[in-house]
């Protein structure tokens, strides 16, 4: 059955006859009962998302510390459940201290009238949680309902109705809810009829939506989401629907809302490094948000390693727990082939990964740089539309380099630096762009593209340059040459060649690279861009 059919089609409004006894055929009997201790009823207290899912945890949590009974039959009656457990994180929490607690067969004797009510049809509950004080109703409310309206939007009602026993024919139906609860089913048995919803702040429309997945109504659960997403997102709000789905039981029906909530996270976030503490204190459900964009500034996925670390040091003291969550969780969202070799060989001797996992993820990476770049682009579009994109490059703020080194007869190295259209674009007017460093002699060396003025003839230009990274008074005489790829032969074709004696902090190279204007070398037939991509090359050799 389709929970989203109605009859004469999804969007037909039978808000006429809501609660009209000439279009219904039933009645519905809704006794409400005391809230467990401590949780406020409807909004009251719950001015912000924080307030609402701090008092659904407490009563979840009270919830579980009774004792509940999914189904209980007595005479050959079925009491259906209509409050399905919470779980929180995909894990139920149970007191283990208690004991176990069998499923009850039948009504003690002093219950049993609470459940057979007075009529013509003798009619019983459908209460689904015994640790309602039976002895306490408040009140009861009676609403006069279509069966095939119900049955039509939710599975769980359809059941009841049709199910075979004394309830699919009697008359009556009897449900009973805590006093929290009651405006949203009223909402909820509305939107039944109607399509519609009155209620517009975040907290109630969430009772609403929790209202839905208790009843099996997966087309109000999507109209809350709808609602929800429409209305401005804060970073609590954003983490509470992360974990909605481990406390629902429809949770692909709240999915969009889940999207949203992690689309906003990563946009909050971008700049891991001038959030850097909020994100540390970030539940896992909000840095798995934050480490699967694609648009994470951050200056390479050395740096995203080194954080991923810091933060489950900080959130998971124990070794084997820290173990246990990177091999299932976070790891993945770490991009090792983007990662220096520098520092996968530390991932090999890191104590926090199982040693299996290190050399797995090592040895993909090495084979990963080792392919073509033809080949690393065609790995990184299979995985456009994967959960955990390995190959996919993000926007880093220094751009990944593949360094070739030799030892002998010279020590040496040729370092390869792909920049595509857009970013060369986005130099303009007087930009620049920086490598991840590489190493030669024990010393770091970074790479360097920017707009420049061409101080002769006045126009911007594209300019490459070699600095080598601050450290001590040590000095390297280095030569050094320029190359870029070229149409037609598309081969690498030297373009500067220098010598220089480097100190600490400093760069050489050519403002002009290409000797042509700005203008000229970003051109549609530019002869440097081949497939949309600009092929550098830089190759150092230590001086004797």
């Amino acid at each position: 059955m389709d929970s989203d059919f109605s009859p004469g089609g999804p969007d037909s409004d039978f808000g006429f006859a809501f609660n009209d006894s000439n279009f219904s055929d039933r009645v519905l009997r809704i006794e409400i009962v005391s809230d467990l201790p401590e949780t406020k009823s409807d909004g009251e207290g719950c001015s912000t998302i924080a307030d609402w899912a701090r008092n659904r945890k407490r009563r979840r949590e009270d919830i579980r510390k009774e004792t509940a009974v999914d189904v209980v039959e007595q005479r050959e009656e079925q009491i259906l459940n209509c409050n399905m457990p919470d779980t929180e994180d995909g894990v139920t929490y149970e007191n283990q201290d208690e004991e176990p607690v069998a499923m009850i067969e039948e009504l003690p004797a002093d219950l049993e009238s609470n459940f057979n009510l007075q009529g013509d049809e003798g009619t019983h509950s459908n209460d689904s949680s015994w640790n309602m004080d039976c002895s306490t109703v408040l009140r009861v409310k009676t609403i006069h309902i279509s069966s095939p309206i119900l049955a039509a939007k939710s599975p769980f009602f359809y059941k009841l109705f049709s199910n075979g026993m004394r309830e699919s024919e009697q008359r009556h139906v009897t449900l009973r809810i805590h006093a929290s609860e009651e405006a949203a089913l009223m909402e909820l048995l509305n939107f039944m009829y109607s399509n519609t919803i009155s209620t517009t702040t975040p907290t109630a429309l969430l009772d609403v939506l929790m209202a839905a997945d208790k009843f099996e109504v997966a087309s109000c659960m999507r109209y809350c989401s709808k609602l929800l997403r429409n209305l401005p997102m804060t970073c609590e709000s954003a983490l509470l629907y992360l974990d909605l789905p481990s406390s629902v039981l429809m949770g692909e029906a709240v999915q969009p809302l889940t999207d949203a909530a992690k689309q906003f996270l990563a946009a909050r976030y971008k700049d891991i490094t001038k959030f850097q503490e909020e994100v540390l204190n970030l539940p896992l459900a909000g840095i798995e948000a934050v480490l699967s964009s694609d648009d994470l500034q951050i200056a390479s996925e050395d740096a995203v390693y080194d954080f991923v670390l810091k933060w489950v040091r900080t959130h998971y003291p124990k070794q084997d727990d820290r173990r246990d969550i990177l091999a299932s969780r976070l790891g993945r969202l770490i991009r090792f082939p983007y990662m220096t070799c520098r520092k996968l060989k530390k991932v090999l001797s890191c104590n926090d990964f199982k040693p299996e996992l290190a050399s797995k993820v090592v040895l993909e990476s090495l084979f990963f740089k080792a392919e073509t770049p033809y080949r690393q682009r065609a790995l990184a579009a299979e995985e456009a539309n994967a959960t955990y994109r390995r190959f996919v490059e993000r926007a880093y703020k220094y751009r990944p380099v593949k360094v070739v080194e030799f030892e002998l007869p010279r020590q040496q190295c040729v370092v390869y630096l792909d920049l595509k259209r857009e970013e060369c674009a986005n130099l303009l007017p007087a930009g620049r762009v920086y490598s991840q460093a590489f190493h030669l002699g024990g010393q770091g060396f970074f790479l360097s593209a920017h707009c420049n003025m061409d101080q002769q003839s006045s126009f911007q230009c594209f300019g490459l340059f070699l600095g080598m990274q601050e450290k001590g008074s040590v000095t390297f005489a280095v030569d050094y040459e320029f190359a870029a790829r070229s149409k037609p032969t598309e081969e690498y074709v030297s373009k500067y060649k220098g010598n220089y004696t480097f100190t600490g902090g400093k760069a050489v190279g050519y403002r002009n690279l290409f000797g042509i204007p700005w203008s000229a070398f970003t051109a549609e037939d530019s002869v440097y861009f081949i497939n949309g991509i600009l092929h550098l090359r830089a190759e150092l050799t230590i001086r004797q």
